[in-house]
């Protein structure tokens, strides 16, 4: 747990903001290779990550900041602060995904194929994002017997919660994922309809982040059953197999 590389005077380098940047950048590099899939030009692609990034900061913190209140009741001011992590994925998923429609209506595009163009760089954003929270000590895992069970230093959230525990690394776990999944939205782009490679994100991310969460030891539970991020995922998976199906049909036709 590093949530501080290293500080010099008054700036410190938190790694969970480090992360998030370079998963940015990594996601804008990757945008810049799938964006002819889109018939997006250089500028569109760079106005359209813009209004991404900025959609999808503001919604996963929405999100986090709802459901965890509680610990900026007495300071607000925290809120601001998203260098020491708190973002909710889907918050941050659903709005982005909201502003890229509006973008692609104003500017004539295929949302369709540019959601498309999008998922290998969410998933690998994404990616970045989860180790970040593995340095920064949040999103922590249930005890465990495994060999590579972490264990947070003293005082950390999750040593107080599970003292002396071995924790998963739920956060390596979802990064892992993401990281090999881009390779395959990367092969359903070139070899795939329109429409397949958005459909089957949802399917995949939906079903293992539902897995997920049940080694999570930080998320609360809606009525005792099932975190959020679950409740969310059980629509979000039907979703994309609707979506799957129906462009495994008709994605070849022209927006």
């Amino acid at each position: 747990m590093h949530p501080v590389l290293f500080q010099i005077g008054g700036f410190s380098l938190r790694s969970y903001g480090l992360m998030a940047a370079i998963g940015f950048l990594l996601a804008a590099w990757l945008i810049g290779r799938t964006r002819k899939y889109a018939a997006m030009s250089a500028d569109q692609a760079s106005a359209s990550l813009f209004v991404a990034m900025i959609a999808g900061i503001v919604g996963a913190r929405i999100f986090y900041v709802v459901q965890f209140f509680h610990q900026y009741r007495d300071h607000l001011w925290r809120i601001i602060r998203i260098d020491q992590g708190g973002l909710v994925f889907y918050g941050g998923f659903l709005l982005a995904i909201a502003s890229l429609w509006v973008f692609a209506r104003r500017q004539k595009l295929d949302i369709v194929r540019i959601l498309d163009a999008y998922t290998p760089a969410i998933a690998l954003a994404h990616a970045c994002g989860r180790i970040g929270c593995f340095l920064n000590g949040c999103c922590y895992g249930k005890p465990t017997e495994l060999f590579w069970g972490v264990r947070y230093p003293a005082g950390s959230e999750a040593a107080l919660r599970y003292p002396g525990a071995a924790l998963h690394p739920v956060q390596l776990y979802e990064a892992g994922g993401q990281f090999l999944l881009m390779f395959f939205y990367l092969y359903l782009l070139r070899r795939a309809p329109r429409g397949v490679a958005m459909s089957c994100y949802l399917i995949f991310y939906g079903t293992f982040r539902f897995l997920n969460e049940l080694l999570r030891g930080d998320n609360p539970k809606v009525f005792e059953l099932f975190t959020p991020a679950q409740l969310i995922g059980l629509a979000v998976i039907p979703t994309g197999v609707l979506l799957l199906v129906y462009f495994l049909r008709h994605g070849h036709k022209k927006a």
